[in-house]
């Protein structure tokens, strides 16, 4: 079970069509319709094979987060991915212990409390626990397909985080910016860096996580997304009980 309950908020999994539609919205609030006074779905093929995980506020039961879940048993079915349809995971694919890729993460734009975002990852760490796994990956999205602006962060990303070579993904998007190439000589301003850094990604890097070498442009969603991917066992002990206290 991936359900918990942690303050002001509870993580429970989408139950039927009206949870599933209710977490497409603010998935096309998040992503694509930023100001808009119209409404919308994000959705696609891979809504079907996935379980979703909806972040509300208890006492309202506003949703403010979701994300969607996709187990694999080994590196041998990342090709089923939805990042594989960006990336080259060809890598991955000798990777032998369970796998779960984490997608479509986003917090409704008028809620800021940082505690949904410390609840959400205590509901997966609670996945990760039951379900044995032993890696998590997905798309990290900086808003706007433009990595002006953003300069500071991909060189960071260069610098100090990129995939170890024997799971780097490799090219495969038609367009793509290719910041561990261009962004060689750069050294990051680290502050510049980190407050450019999406909420998510940077809890990732905390955590031990890694990059892709490049970001794939996403007109479709309005992004510029890498590869993120997170060994469970390379989680430093102290981050790893702060999330276990979220989670128990």
């Amino acid at each position: 079970m991936l359900a918990l309950l942690k303050g002001r908020y509870r993580v429970r999994l989408a139950e039927g069509a009206g949870d599933l539609q209710a977490a497409q919205r603010l998935r096309w609030l998040a992503f694509i319709g930023r100001g808009s006074d119209s409404a919308g779905l994000d959705a696609d093929e891979f809504d079907a094979i996935c379980q979703h995980a909806l972040v509300e506020e208890t006492r309202s039961g506003q949703l403010v987060a979701c994300f969607r879940i996709l187990p694999f048993a080994s590196g041998a079915e990342i090709g089923r991915s939805y990042s594989a349809q960006h990336y080259g995971l060809s890598k991955l694919g000798a990777f032998p212990g369970r796998m779960a890729e984490i997608g479509r993460f986003c917090i409704h734009p008028e809620h800021h409390d940082p505690d949904i975002l410390r609840v959400a990852w205590g509901a997966v760490t609670r996945y990760v626990d039951q379900n044995g796994i032993e890696l998590l990956f997905g798309c990290s999205s900086f808003t706007g397909t433009e990595p002006s602006g953003y300069e500071d962060a991909f060189a960071m990303l260069r610098q100090r985080h990129l995939a170890p070579d024997r799971w780097l993904p490799r090219i495969k998007a038609p367009d793509v910016f290719r910041f561990g190439r261009l962004l060689r000589r750069r050294t990051p301003d680290a502050r510049a860096a980190m407050a450019a850094m999406p909420p998510l990604l940077r809890t990732y890097l905390l955590m031990g996580g890694w990059v892709s070498d490049h970001a794939v442009v996403d007109r479709e969603l309005n992004t510029l997304h890498v590869f993120t991917g997170l060994e469970i066992r390379a989680i430093p002990p102290a981050r790893a009980k702060l999330l276990r206290l979220v989670a128990g």
